[in-house]
């Protein structure tokens, strides 16, 4: 008999696979956080069965205790997810202060291995008994008949193989795991100069950052983003380390040598836990030709670890289309000066590529993704949006499903306003890859623009799960700030990083927790080191006001104020942590200018509001009534929109 790998569960148009942890609908993976799928599961194998919320939290929850509330949210996540409205009961029926029972009918299957051959026999689904007295899984093999194939698989990013002899079918083939069977995770690090001679350091992180990108669109490999593992492109190489680190069971490592037009790359693909190497090589290529570098390593890679592809991901994996080596040089460039945080310079690099070839559409996303930066943490303001946007629209034009593109551009809808385009545009881009760890956190910034404040937590722990590096230098989950949630957020934030944005929050969460003098010594630092830079000054108003030295850091809050009106600066979430500056030093008449403006440009997170410490010595000013109703209204709107 053959070896029984996992299960599948139909009910209604959903797909549920066990095997691959994966929920999806009409052939599109559903987007849900590991908890929500683990109660899913439970209820789906208990079908028909009523299950106590005793026993429901005690699956779900075995070593730990937690509210019941968590029970309930989870609950109303799945909901959301099967697209059920509450009284429905079509899929989830709740017994009144008992438990909950899923109602739907339910067929399954083991699913097994499938064998290569033009007459293999399928899976049947088969109804699900509803009587069960455990929790656990409900099938019987015996009973399983092989009668017909599953058809495009119903989005369980099924494996394409054409069969001459038979006709074509969709398959699923699971890609080989790591050497302890959990699925492969990798991260391509910088790769190091031999030469250390300082020109072509740039080629390290920014051949990698290529590479990454395109490895991002096959689905069966969770690769780690260019911002995970940009910190290592100077640092000593310990394999066990930095796997620990980037929480991945396989890195590809390597190195470079330029000699004139000539360019020598040798890599490795080496598996973490048994330290096998699965693949290396070396590359020699005319340094004019280094377009074709990253497709031969992704090719490579891809072999070593023996992944199967769907049609659509071998499409998206054929070499790009030539474009002049001078261009494609400047375009590197670009990726490796914004990683360094040099908004402006890469600005020009890729303005210097986007000429020469203008129809390369990652040149315009990248491009587009610095002018936003630009905009935003530089206080460049309006025309650089405006530049960011044309760039994102020339990247689409080209590339339509560029996931990239779609991504920058959802996080400057996001900036400027249109955190409902940002939403839409995202779970556009989940449906195709569930497992874009930006893609996740991008949506979890979206969603506490709106308010959506647990939604928001869920995002970001998602993004943080699928890679625990994600924005972790360059952001923070404010959602457990705005939670209350003070000692978590402190807690998410990195404990060595000492960026001026990290200071600042790391400052701010101090502040919630009325540790006045660490709040200074972090709002200080962040100011020293950058102090164009918006948050930085907010911190030092603050630190003012720790110092009781209220005029001056009124004046900073002004100066910032005023800038940011003259240049059309976006950032409508760093606007509201003004007012907040404001109501604190006690100008209340601009603390409610400011705090109008956030909520108008888009920032209306108003459950944050409405509980919001720092806006106490607001509480009894009459304008703040009439700002707390624009925030809830458009707040009540977006939630109806999207949940």
């Amino acid at each position: 008999m053959p070896e029984k790998t996992g299960h599948l569960y139909e009910f209604g148009p959903f797909l549920l696979d066990t095997s691959q942890h994966l929920l999806s609908r009409g052939g599109q993976p559903v987007s849900i956080t590991p908890k929500t799928y683990d109660l899913l599961v439970v209820l789906v194998e208990n079908n028909g069965r009523m299950l106590t919320k005793e026993e429901l939290m005690k699956a779900l929850w075995p070593n730990s205790f937690v509210e019941e509330s968590n029970l309930t949210q989870q609950i109303s996540m799945i909901r959301k997810a099967l697209g059920e409205a509450a009284g429905e009961d079509r899929y989830i029926v709740t017994v009144p202060g008992r438990g909950y029972r899923f109602a739907a009918a339910v067929k399954t299957a083991f699913e097994t291995p499938q064998p290569h051959a033009a007459n293999a026999e399928p899976t049947i689904l088969q109804p699900v008994q509803a009587e069960q007295p455990r929790l656990q899984t409900k099938s019987d093999p015996s009973r399983a008949r092989r009668s017909r194939i599953l058809a495009v698989g119903l989005g369980l990013a099924l494996l394409v193989l054409v069969l001459a002899a038979a006709g074509i079918f969709w398959l699923r083939k699971i890609s080989p795991a790591g050497s302890n069977g959990t699925p492969r995770t990798l991260a391509i690090l910088p790769f190091q100069n031999l030469r250390r001679d300082g020109a072509d350091d740039f080629l390290g992180f920014s051949l990698a950052d290529a590479i990454i990108t395109k490895l991002g669109y096959v689905r069966s490999l969770n690769v780690r983003p260019s911002s995970s593992v940009e910190k290592y492109r100077t640092q000593q190489l310990d394999i066990r380390a930095i796997a620990a680190d980037l929480h991945v069971n396989t890195l590809l490592t390597g190195n470079f040598i330029r000699d004139g037009d000539n360019l020598r790359i040798t890599s490795q693909l080496v598996d973490v836990s048994s330290q096998n190497i699965l693949w290396k090589g070396s590359f020699d290529a005319e340094y004019a030709n280094l377009l074709r570098v990253h497709d031969n390593v992704a090719q490579q890679i891809i072999k070593g670890l023996e992944l199967s592809l769907t049609l659509v991901e071998v499409e998206r994996l054929k070499p790009d289309r030539p474009i002049d080596p001078a261009a494609y040089e400047y375009y590197l460039r670009g990726v490796d000066l914004y990683s360094r945080n040099d908004f402006p310079t890469a600005i020009k690099m890729l303005e210097m590529s986007a000429e020469m070839a203008p129809t390369y559409a990652l040149t315009w996303a990248h491009l587009g993704r610095s002018h936003t930066a630009n905009a935003s943490f530089e206080m460049a303001g309006r025309e650089e949006y405006d530049a960011a946007q044309a760039a994102y629209e020339k990247a689409l034009a080209i590339e339509p499903a560029q996931t990239e593109a779609q991504i920058f551009m959802a996080n400057r809808f996001t900036d400027t306003g249109r955190a409902e385009n940002a939403v839409s545009m995202l779970r556009n881009v989940l449906r195709t890859t569930p497992n874009n760890a930006e893609a996740h956190w991008e949506l979890s910034y979206a969603y506490r623009f709106g308010g959506m404040l647990e939604e928001s937590r869920l995002e970001a722990e998602r993004a943080r799960e699928l890679d625990p590096g994600v924005k972790r230098s360059t952001s923070a989950i404010n959602a457990y700030l705005y939670l209350g949630k003070y000692d978590t957020f402190l807690t998410s934030l990195p404990d060595t990083d000492e960026s001026p944005l990290i200071r600042f929050y790391r400052g701010f969460g101090y502040y919630h927790q009325k540790h006045w003098d660490l709040a200074a010594q972090e709002f200080d630092a962040a100011f020293q080191s950058h102090p164009s830079f918006l948050q930085a000054r907010v911190g030092k108003a603050l630190s003012y006001a720790i110092a009781r030295r209220n005029p001056e850091g009124l004046n900073i809050l002004h100066d910032t104020e005023e800038k940011i009106s003259q240049r059309g600066v976006g950032d409508p979430e760093a606007l509201y942590k003004i007012a907040q500056a404001y109501a604190i030093l006690g100008d209340q008449a601009s603390a409610l200018h400011v705090l109008r403006r956030s909520i108008e440009t888009g920032f209306f997170s108003y459950p944050y509001f409405a509980k919001d410490p720092l806006l106490e010595p607001l509480r009894s000013q009459s304008g703040l009534t009439q700002l707390m109703t624009l925030a809830r209204e458009r707040h009540e709107s977006f939630r109806r929109a999207f949940f």
